[in-house]
């Protein structure tokens, strides 16, 4: 049998103790539309409430009642990303619910990105284009899915030069870059840093690794910088560069994340007074 709360537990912050209150409820929400015999069990005598048992949730997530019931209750447990993947299977979650599950519980979704096939849907890119401020769409290893002619002129043409533009490999790899970005070397430690705290969740995947990887091979700057493990979040500020025709300018950054494709980020640049 589950407790009751004790004068720790009921002593969160607020904020915290509202976010697990509602992963409880949500759970519990779920639980009551899936029906036994969608996950392969008996539908049994008649039940008192609809959907799973939080003991047949636990089953078949290989987690002991006790503790789920625990999460059910917003207790101060911690739940494991792939405990958290296996209740999104279990409860037959939507990609929204799913994003929704791992945001209440503050933790990262292994899956976050998976099953996209490289490209941007056209009205994305349809959008980048009709933003008049310098713009691109950028995905988790920082590859510029498209951008706008604003930004082709503000990067001078950089990427219809390259067959795959990233943004990593041109700040690193490209002698350009050193003379475009104003205080190059400081951007360029910071840029590892948010790039760090970017893929967290992923450094451990194909396409991020061969990405470290290579730039660590061909970059010893960045491999200077990617050893000292430093993490900062990708924030907005003032971007300066020396453009070889308009001379000195500067933008203020503005970066959104795609609720259609949360892998990818929308960059803006907008003049700065």
């Amino acid at each position: 049998m589950v407790g009751r709360l004790s004068s720790q537990e009921k002593g969160l912050p607020p904020a915290e103790a509202a976010r697990r209150k509602a992963l409880g409820d949500f759970l519990r929400s779920a639980r009551a539309r899936v029906l036994p015999e969608m996950v392969g069990l008996p539908a049994g005598t008649r039940r008192r409430t609809p959907g799973l048992r939080r003991e047949e949730v636990a089953q078949l997530c290989d987690i002991s009642a006790t503790w789920y019931t625990w999460i059910e209750q917003g207790r101060p447990v911690t739940v494991s990303p792939a405990v958290l993947a296996r209740l999104a299977s279990v409860l037959r979650l939507q990609r929204a619910e799913r994003h929704y599950l791992f945001e209440l519980a503050d933790c990262s979704d292994p899956e976050h990105g998976a099953g996209q096939d490289g490209s941007l849907p056209p009205v994305l890119a349809d959008c980048v284009h009709s933003i008049t401020a310098a713009a691109y769409i950028m995905d988790r290893c920082w590859n510029v899915m498209s951008w706008n002619r604003a930004f082709l002129h503000l990067f001078d043409g950089w990427p219809e030069r390259d067959d795959r533009p990233n943004l990593l490999r041109y700040i690193f790899l490209d002698p350009a870059a050193r003379q475009l970005v104003v205080d190059w070397e400081e951007r360029a430690s910071r840029v590892v840093a948010e790039f760090r705290a970017d893929v967290a969740a992923h450094a451990g995947d194909a396409d991020v690794s061969e990405l470290i990887h290579e730039l660590q091979r061909e970059s010893p700057v960045f491999a200077h910088w990617w050893t000292r493990h430093t993490v900062v979040d990708r924030a907005g500020g003032v971007r300066d560069f020396n453009h070889p025709a308009d001379g000195r300018l500067s933008y203020q950054q503005i970066t959104f994340r795609l609720a259609t494709r949360p892998d990818c980020k929308l960059v803006m640049l907008l003049p700065a007074g």
